[in-house]
């Protein structure tokens, strides 16, 4: 379980930074920061968040407000565009550097999920499995999950065929028959191969 202790012993303002949406074949790419105010903290927070990938849609929607009322937030996206124009690596630290800048506070040090860390305004350092060590990792990657979970629930809305509701963009069957059937829409990463197979198709309906 993701513990507190990185943070205090930096002190200061330490943000946890994960994101959501690298492996899907649409829609964006969502990243958060995280900043615990420790002083509005519920002790039974702390045994209730993990990393987003090990908890139920319904722990993670539950979750979100009470780490809201407890943290400052930051959210970035980079679209399935941006996507295509600067690989998905670079999109996903363009969605970081965003969720930082929309913090409302500045950190004094950024704990970044992964080998490898974007530009920021202030000290980063990587955490491979960070979700798994860090308290404010984890918050940030179910952020980002609910987040972005929440955005191809409303993009289903119109692009119901591809099932996005429930699979949220990755390649599932039923995705992979509404892309034979239909196309790709503008929501697509046209740079991943399964899409790029299908570009040429004159159905797709943008």
């Amino acid at each position: 379980m993701p513990d507190f202790s990185l943070e205090q012993a930096h002190g200061g303002l330490v943000a946890g930074i994960d994101e959501a949406g690298r492996g899907p074949w649409a829609g964006p790419v969502v990243a958060a920061a995280v900043i615990f105010d420790a002083k509005r903290m519920p002790l039974e927070l702390l045994s209730l968040i993990d990393d987003s990938k090990k908890l139920k849609k319904l722990r993670r929607e539950a979750l979100l407000p009470a780490i809201r009322a407890c943290a400052w937030i930051g959210i970035g996206a980079a679209s399935a565009a941006e996507i295509d124009r600067v690989n998905i690596l670079q999109a996903t630290y363009l969605a970081m550097q965003r969720a930082v800048a929309r913090l409302p506070v500045r950190p004094s040090l950024a704990l970044v999920d992964g080998n490898r860390a974007p530009a920021l305004p202030c000290p980063a350092r990587t955490l491979i499995g960070g979700d798994g060590l860090s308290l404010s990792i984890a918050a940030a990657s179910i952020v980002a999950k609910v987040t972005r979970d929440r955005a191809m629930e409303r993009l289903d809305a119109r692009y119901g065929a591809y099932g996005w509701a429930s699979n949220a963009g990755y390649g599932t069957a039923v995705h992979q028959a509404a892309l034979r059937d239909l196309g790709p829409t503008r929501h697509h990463r046209q740079s991943f191969r399964p899409i790029q197979a299908l570009l040429e198709q004159p159905e797709g309906i943008g």
